[in-house]
């Protein structure tokens, strides 16, 4: 399955994306996370690109798209409009697939845009009212959280970027499970877009503009943001994909995802961690399948 490339302007800037499938079917919007870009589709589009025209944009930060400097640029509501925009070059409403914080623009987009988005599909990823209860409450999910400060701290893109990007392999291999499918040759790919200028201070700029709250092991937290609760809720059919063994997102992150979406799929990937899509994507793309409506036949 052949990939094609493009960048395209969205309210006056410039994004990346990839594509595979035939433009003549429906559109499915690839939302990429941390600390990925856009070519991390590449595993799982292949296996949905006789059903979808797989879309997968370098979001804001990431990759050859647009990287401004400084952290207000990367508040939600401006990373949700770029896709909203992008959603609208392509004809609404449509399919959106994200992960990780690709998961968190996702939401947004059915959340906020809610005539732009179709179905959802989230894998490994959270809605930002359980996933900030779960933070908040001093548990297993704050534990496994304490990363997130240091991906935060000033001096987080010098730290990461040392020594040929160690502590950010790192990160990626070892605390996020990633070592069993990321090859040398993959790894060097990551490093080239990370060492694209101004780029990994960007990515890391999502982490600074969120305004969760991580409460340290055994000290749980009151102080946090407001949630417009009326305002996030997921109207939509909405599919949650789930690798187990995530060391980073808890099963508890998701807890009480059904008050906020009410037609809610859940889909565990046995054998799977943060990152089914490279581990298993057979399996995911079966479960993406088999959750779709089917189409019609011609008569």
């Amino acid at each position: 399955m052949s990939m094609q490339t493009e960048t395209i302007d969205l309210n006056g800037n410039p994004f990346f994306l990839r594509r595979w499938g035939d433009p003549a079917l429906p559109p499915l919007l690839m939302l990429h996370g941390f600390p990925e870009y856009g070519g991390a589709w590449a595993d799982l589009a292949p296996h949905l690109a006789h059903r979808f025209h797989c879309i997968a944009p370098d979001q804001r930060g990431y990759g050859q798209s647009w990287a401004p400097e400084g952290v207000a640029h990367y508040a939600t509501s401006h990373l949700v409009a770029d896709m909203a925009a992008l959603v609208g070059t392509l004809g609404t409403p449509l399919t959106v697939l994200g992960h990780d914080w690709g998961a968190a623009v996702a939401y947004g987009l059915a959340m906020f845009r809610p005539e732009l988005v179709d179905r959802l599909i989230i894998a490994n990823g959270v809605h930002p009212v359980p996933f900030q209860r779960a933070m908040a409450a001093g548990g297993a999910q704050s534990a496994a959280s304490q990363y997130m400060n240091a991906l935060r701290a000033p001096e987080a893109t010098e730290h990461f970027a040392a020594n040929d990007y160690k502590a950010l392999t790192d990160f990626f291999t070892r605390h996020m499970g990633g070592h069993d499918w990321l090859s040398p040759a993959r790894l060097a790919e990551y490093k080239a877009e990370w060492a694209r200028p101004g780029r990994l201070d960007a990515m890391l700029n999502w982490y600074r503009a969120s305004p969760l709250v991580i409460a340290a092991p055994g000290q749980p937290r009151t102080d946090l943001p407001d949630l417009p609760l009326d305002r996030l809720r997921v109207r939509c059919p909405h599919l949650l994909l789930w690798g187990p063994d995530d060391r980073a997102l808890l099963p508890e992150a998701t807890e009480g995802l059904e008050d906020f979406a009410p037609d809610l799929t859940r889909i565990t990937i046995p054998g799977t961690d943060h990152w089914l899509c490279h581990q298993a994507p057979d399996r995911v793309a079966a479960a993406i399948l088999d959750w779709m409506p089917q189409p019609e036949t011609a008569r």
